[in-house]
């Protein structure tokens, strides 16, 4: 396996004729009986009394990046490649096969998010990697390969290029305004109301303006902060009403569609500053992390494989209105 960089879109490309393939096993190899068990990396205590573990982050059975070796990066003509070094993890939502997260309660949901904000400050130790991605995918229709309800986490040695995209315009809308556009965008979204789902404590969920799929819903923080993973550690994070509100949003998500990918974004491994990347400079004051969550909806969605360009049939403001009415537990 290798990585590859697209010279025009300056995108990565993970690939390779022995990429690692699942096999598909009789028993869930991640349940508490399973045999042998998966390598445990990190476990969060049981929030029941009782119980084993709450969470837990293990090495995936096929990873696609590794932690061994150097990424040895390489120039080919105007082509550039390296090697597929990082870090693949499953974060294991709970030890019950059957227990989505919207069907957990808050406390258990709030372990989740603070494993992965562990997991993500301890990857960032690592030189080597410049972002880490936490992310879900539901639903056959979403390519979920995991059946146990899980997240997972990838550590990269590059910025995603959608995170690279984000991560200019906030730098340059910064540099024009000396404000965070993302702050922004909350002060006008909660004037507005319209594409409003949901406020619990410090934390919203809403449609975004200009959403690329049917009932896409982002969780964002009223208290500025462009890492995720260092506001849930914090003091003042009030991590039980973000573990309410993704609860009660994705159950509001799934009573309208039949699966989702949900990603997190927060800023890149700034701990190793790049001399070079401009982006990183300012990143504390024009970065600001979010969740993305987008429900796919057959029939719904015009393909945007081929032309990047995005087509949905419902406004923002009919899908945040209809999220609202939709049912929460």
């Amino acid at each position: 396996m290798e990585l590859r960089k697209d010279p025009i879109t300056r995108s990565w490309v993970i690939t390779g004729d022995d990429a690692p393939v699942m096999a598909r096993a009789l028993e869930c190899p991640y349940c508490p009986e399973a045999n042998p068990a998966p390598q445990v990396i990190s476990s969060m205590p049981a929030v029941e009394e009782g119980g084993a573990w709450s969470a837990r982050a293990v090495v995936h059975p096929s990873p696609l990046y590794r932690v061994e070796g150097d990424p040895q990066r390489q120039g080919n003509g105007l082509y550039d490649r390296m090697r597929s070094v990082g870090a693949h993890e499953v974060l294991l939502e709970n030890p019950l096969h059957e227990r989505e997260l919207w069907d957990a309660s808050d406390a258990e949901v709030e372990q989740v998010l603070l494993l992965a904000a562990q997991r993500v400050l301890d990857l960032k130790q690592d030189r080597r990697l410049k972002y880490v991605t936490v992310f879900k995918d539901y639903g056959d229709v979403a390519g979920q390969d995991i059946a146990h309800p899980a997240f997972q986490l990838m550590g990269t040695t590059f910025v995603p290029r959608r995170v690279l995209y984000e991560l200019r315009s906030a730098r340059d809308y910064y540099q024009r305004k000396e404000r965070c556009v993302f702050c922004d965008i909350l002060a006008q979204e909660e004037r507005q109301v319209v594409r409003l789902v949901e406020r619990r404590g410090e934390y919203l969920a809403l449609c975004p303006y200009a959403a690329r799929v049917p009932f896409e819903t982002w969780l964002l923080s009223r208290i500025h902060d462009s890492s995720f993973e260092r506001q849930v550690n914090s003091k003042t994070a009030g991590l039980r009403d973000l573990a309410a509100l993704l609860r009660r949003t994705l159950n509001r998500i799934r009573s309208l569609s039949n699966g989702f990918h949900l990603v997190l974004h927060t800023s890149p491994n700034s701990l190793y500053r790049s001399d070079v990347l401009g982006y990183w400079k300012t990143i504390d004051d024009d970065y600001h992390w979010h969740i993305e969550i987008l429900p796919i909806v057959p029939g719904k969605i015009k393909s945007y494989t081929v032309k990047e360009s995005y087509f949905t049939p419902i406004t923002p403001e009919t899908a945040a209105a209809r999220l609202r009415e939709a049912p929460p537990e």
